[in-house]
């Protein structure tokens, strides 16, 4: 199936004429285009989240009707519709039966679990319902038992050539997966898939996603069948889900094939998952490949490298990773974590050494141009407990907004250490104080310290219970903070409360319907009509979605009207997964006075390239959006998606913190 699945099919073989056809006439055609004014005054049900006024479309006799009007409830994901829509899965219309069984899957309920399989066209010896069938399997792995579990993986039936089932069954196992339900007979299935190249690319790349991504499945003999396949496979989608998981079975052989294949490997984005991989074994067997993955000319491989040594480096190469942070040339974001990786590692015992390290952090600290890297310097301080004072004393008072997040999530860091007790002797003043800074951050005002500090401090684990008694200041924090533009921060200022009262599942902020689609923008735009991101890398040019994400595609036309995204910088890069740019305060916890919808059809984040809008929760997405490296189908179903980059793709692998987009136009078609 291709990537977009039975939209793309339906957009370009059905023409969808009039909204009401003659009496006579039976209408099996869908043909979504948001610019026809029915269908606008339909999607703003769903943007009302109006569930009652979307059930009377079901039968509507125009079958464009009853596919959009199921589908909402993918992105609504109403628990009450179930019944509805189980109805709607013996339509007369595939597209709207396709519709209807994603809908189910979306929602998760266990009450969908029989209506799909009893739906299951078992007699499709045509494949006329290949693509229903197909959504079946996989809307079962988000709402099917494990005894469903069992039974998806036993079926052997499907043949090579029949890539739409298989792709069903795969990502079928794929989403139990994500909800930690796996079984051996699953794990077989997924490790057949993913290494053998008789199975279409796509299956593969499902397979080796799941094997790369599933908890607490045994790979322990999987390192017989993962070694060749990494070395034959020629998709890099493939191969980098297939070094993560052969890191996982901690074989000697997969060590010694990752490492062969790291010096052959071409794509960076592979590297960057053998560098992941590597933890899983001995450090003095995989060092020697790390220490020459800093000098990569893609500074991602270079981060993953450094960060390598933040988590598995040793006392003995502390100041080796000291003198390499200080290599001239060296990237900032390298060097600052090789500082973190020696001032983690470095001996106790070394004071000297230890007082010049921290001189040269809180100088880098002071001397950074840019808030970024004066964030970065921040967690290399914490990775010395002592240093807590000062970083609330440096960094709390900061103008630089990214300054004051980072300078909370450092303390959080250093509250989290593992042996926190023993470094600090007993711990119960420093954890006092820490107790005090989470306090101040949340008193403050500032959204993004309160949300680090609220997660920080009702971490069961750091026992801030003891030392935090004031609950007047959570409870005056949630009367300030301002909805629904601020409403991440109140849910994490809640949850805290809530927890300090010992009140389970306490309820939590949802989005009201604030921001209405602004049609014209829809039915003005060109579809042949580009998106340009002017970066200070270069340029990168986007496909918008509109028949996919209307509303996300029209407020993104009015933010670019608005020259709101000029000037800003992308403040999240994480290599061979996302870019994420578009926050007003510069450090993802900023917004407008008003949320947008989530719009979620039938779509995987299954290539690179594929922009999102970022989320705290359905329907809490605002301005900020991300950019894929690679394959993330984790993501599918929970994050709106609403273009492509079709040229500009080198720009957006070489993206890092804190570059800027220094304007964004649309290119009209002539």
């Amino acid at each position: 199936m291709s990537k977009l699945l039975f939209p793309f099919f339906i957009l370009a073989t059905f023409i969808f004429t009039q909204c009401v056809p003659p009496s006579d006439e039976i209408m099996t055609d869908v043909h979504v285009d948001f610019t026809n004014p029915f269908l606008q005054n339909l999607y703003t049900l769903q943007d009302k989240g109006l569930s009652d006024s979307l059930y009377r479309y079901f039968r509507h006799e125009d079958p464009t009707f009853r596919y959009q009007s199921v589908l909402a409830f993918a992105s609504l994901k109403d628990s009450a519709a179930v019944d509805s829509i189980v109805k709607v899965l013996q339509d007369p219309v595939d597209e709207v039966r396709v519709a209807a069984a994603y809908a189910l899957g979306q929602i998760g309920s266990a009450r969908a679990e029989q209506p799909l399989i009893d739906a299951f066209d078992r007699y499709d010896t045509s494949g006329v319902s290949r693509y229903f069938n197909a959504a079946i399997l996989e809307a079962i792995g988000k709402c099917g038992t494990q005894t469903m579990l069992e039974n998806l993986a036993s079926i052997s039936t499907y043949r090579p050539t029949d890539t739409l089932l298989m792709e069903g069954q795969a990502w079928g196992i794929y989403r139990f997966a994500l909800r930690d339900l796996t079984s051996p007979a699953g794990t077989s299935v997924m490790l057949n898939f993913a290494t053998s190249l008789k199975y279409p690319v796509n299956v593969r790349m499902i397979g080796a996603n799941y094997l790369s991504r599933a908890k607490n499945i045994d790979l322990v003999n999987g390192d017989s069948l993962i070694s060749p396949a990494l070395a034959k496979e020629d998709d890099p989608r493939v191969r980098m889900a297939l070094a993560i998981a052969l890191g996982k079975t901690k074989s000697e052989r997969a060590v010694n094939v990752l490492l062969y294949q790291y010096n052959l490997e071409r794509d960076y984005r592979v590297k960057c998952n053998i560098l992941r991989a590597l933890t899983n074994f001995e450090y003095e067997k995989v060092k020697a490949t790390v220490f020459q993955a800093l000098n990569d000319p893609y500074t991602a491989v270079g981060i993953t490298a450094a960060q390598f040594f933040v988590d598995k480096g040793v006392a003995e190469d502390a100041s080796t990773y000291w003198q390499l942070a200080k290599q001239p040339g060296r990237k900032w974001e390298v060097a600052l974590k090789l500082y973190a990786a020696a001032s983690r590692h470095l001996p106790y015992s070394f004071e000297e050494s230890r007082k010049y390290l921290n001189w040269e952090l809180k100088r880098r600290f002071e001397n950074a141009p840019s808030a970024y890297e004066k964030a970065e310097a921040l967690k290399a301080l914490a990775q010395y407990g002592w240093n807590y004072r000062y970083i609330r004393d440096a960094a709390y008072p900061s103008d630089l907004i990214p300054v004051r997040t980072a300078a909370v999530e450092a303390l959080a860091n250093i509250a989290r250490m593992p042996n926190f007790n023993g470094f600090f002797g007993g711990g119960n003043r420093v954890r006092q104080e820490l107790s005090d800074c989470f306090r101040d951050a949340i008193e403050n005002g500032d959204v993004g310290m309160m949300a680090v500090a609220s997660e920080a401090l009702r971490d069961p684990e750091l026992g801030f219970k003891a030392t935090f008694d004031s609950l007047v200041i959570l409870e005056n924090a949630l009367k300030k903070l301002r909805l629904p533009q601020e409403i991440e921060t109140y849910n994490e200022v809640k949850k805290t409360l809530d927890y300090f009262k010992n009140i389970e599942n306490g309820e939590l902020a949802k989005p009201k319907y604030s921001h209405k689609i602004d049609w014209k923008l829809i039915t003005d735009f060109k579809p042949e009509s580009k998106v340009i991101l002017k970066t200070s890398k270069g340029d990168i040019t986007l496909r918008l979605m509109p028949n996919y994400a209307p509303g996300t595609v029209a407020n993104f036309l009015e933010l670019i009207r608005d020259k709101f995204y000029d000037g800003k910088n992308f403040h999240r890069v994480v290599p061979n997964f996302v870019i994420q740019g578009g926050c007003p305060r510069g450090d993802g916890y900023g917004s407008l006075a008003y949320t947008i919808r989530s719009e979620l059809p039938y779509l995987h984040y299954d290539r690179e390239g594929y922009v999102g809008m970022a989320s705290a929760g359905n329907h809490t997405e605002g301005t900020q959006f991300f950019i894929t490296h690679s394959p993330t189908p984790h993501l599918d179903g929970n994050y709106t998606i609403f273009a492509r980059v079709i040229d500009g793709m080198d720009t957006v692998h070489r993206i890092e913190i804190g570059d800027v987009i220094r304007e964004v136009v649309i290119e009209v078609p002539k």
